[in-house]
């Protein structure tokens, strides 16, 4: 808010913190948004409007249905409604919508601020090895409904397309910080996934 002059109510950041809350989740979780909070606090001098990212991360995962696969749209239609009711600008509410839909991760970030954005995101990926396997079983909890083999198959699947990518990350400081561990990570994960241990 202090860097946005948006003038958000308490009860938004309530009901934020509410559905991060919720008990299917156990990846994308406050944990996870704190994560996303902390790394941009260390790299708003790469974003183009702070107060944009910090609300995009607030609101990025903030629907999320394990069974559904339009979590970003909804997540994205519910900012663009709140900044609105907060009286925000059109622009910031459309810069918001448009960031929180390029966390779908499918190259689609173009933008300095959508590249930013997605690094943060992603920034599991290249954490500490304890840290990232735990992301692994917190993210096969959230699916335990999935059979293990399916969930193995699309898991991989997932994770390798994170490997072929040329870089993984888009912007210099997370390349040089999480690039590397990254990929070691995703070898240890996709080799553990070969073996048949989905991470629970």
């Amino acid at each position: 808010m202090t860097r946005s002059g948006i003038a958000a109510p308490d009860r938004l950041r309530d009901a934020l913190l509410q559905a991060y809350a919720e008990p299917q989740r156990a990846y994308h979780t406050a944990q996870h948004l704190a994560e996303c909070l902390s790394l941009a606090a260390q790299h708003l001098a790469l974003a183009p409007d702070a107060g944009q990212l910090l609300f995009a991360l607030w609101f990025h995962d903030a629907v999320y249905a394990v069974n559904r696969s339009d979590n970003e749209q909804r997540s994205a239609a519910w900012a663009r409604e709140a900044l609105a009711e907060a009286g925000a600008l059109e622009s910031d509410q459309e810069a918001v919508h448009r960031l929180i839909l390029v966390t779908r991760h499918h190259n689609l970030a173009r933008q300095d601020d959508e590249k930013l954005l997605v690094d943060i995101d992603l920034s599991i990926l290249g954490a500490e090895p304890a840290r990232f396997e735990e992301s692994n079983r917190q993210i096969r909890q959230e699916y335990q409904w999935v059979p293990k083999p399916l969930y193995v198959q699309k898991r991989r699947e997932i994770l390798e397309s994170f490997m072929a990518r040329p870089f993984i990350y888009n912007t210099r400081p997370f390349q040089e910080d999480r690039e590397a561990q990254a990929r070691e990570n995703l070898r240890t994960a996709i080799q553990a996934l070969e073996a048949g241990n989905d991470g629970a």
